[in-house]
């Protein structure tokens, strides 16, 4: 009887101690990761998850009735070939871009106004719009095309032929997009506008959840 008690006593303090030391210890991202180290802006930052409990959702991603369209509920498959993939993926990345991998490119698809609100550090912003062509796959103006080559050349690392003006993809960058989160378009279109050119399925990759999945589980974010 004696033995039982004790073993009860010891269960209860054991039970106790854990969940004291969950509240009391760091928010780690995994049981085993803690941070994640990234480099935004040419600086170095390190990615947590917030230690405020009483925390809640930034007041910008709390609405839930947007209007569809535009705002339309995103498919888990965007295009097929490019893979959908979640926070812990895009740390991944931006963990591989911080130690000098400079193949791959974390971009915030969205326009400026979204981004000064906040972003995921080590993110590129090349906002949607300017890369995204209109229902007969060409831009209403000269200076709207060439913008959208020199994203690709200069910061996409694609390569034009200057006779046949053919892409080549073969040296460009691996592209992780996003944007505000499953209602958003803005992430899609500019994968169904790359793709459209032949930009490689397997170089593109899309964080489906977007910033409004970032901020609710705590993560990091930067204002430029």
């Amino acid at each position: 009887m004696r033995r039982t008690l004790h073993l009860t006593t010891l269960v209860l303090l054991a039970c106790l101690t854990l969940s004291i030391s969950a509240f009391a210890g760091d928010n780690m991202i995994t049981p085993t990761l803690e941070s994640v180290e990234a480099v935004y802006q040419g600086k170095p930052i390190s990615i947590y998850r917030g230690h405020d409990r009483d925390a809640t959702l930034p007041e910008i991603f709390q609405k839930t009735d947007r209007g569809c369209p535009p705002f339309c509920v995103q498919p888990i498959v965007a295009i097929e070939g490019v893979e959908t993939i979640g926070e812990l993926e895009v740390l991944g990345y931006l963990k591989r871009i911080a130690q000098g991998e400079s193949n791959i490119m974390v971009v915030d698809s969205r326009t400026p106004d979204w981004v000064m609100r906040g972003t995921i550090p080590g993110s590129v912003n090349v906002p949607w719009n300017k890369i995204s062509r209109d229902s007969a796959g060409t831009f209403e103006t000269p200076s709207e095309a060439d913008t959208f080559d020199h994203i690709l050349e200069d910061e996409f690392g694609a390569d034009r032929n200057a006779e046949t003006g053919e892409w080549d993809f073969s040296e460009a960058k691996t592209l992780v997009l996003f944007c505000n989160g499953i209602w958003c378009p803005q992430s899609t279109a500019n994968l169904k506008t790359l793709v459209g050119i032949g930009y490689p399925t397997y170089k593109l990759k899309w964080y489906r959840g977007g910033m409004q999945d970032w901020v609710s589980v705590g993560l990091t974010t930067v204002q430029p």
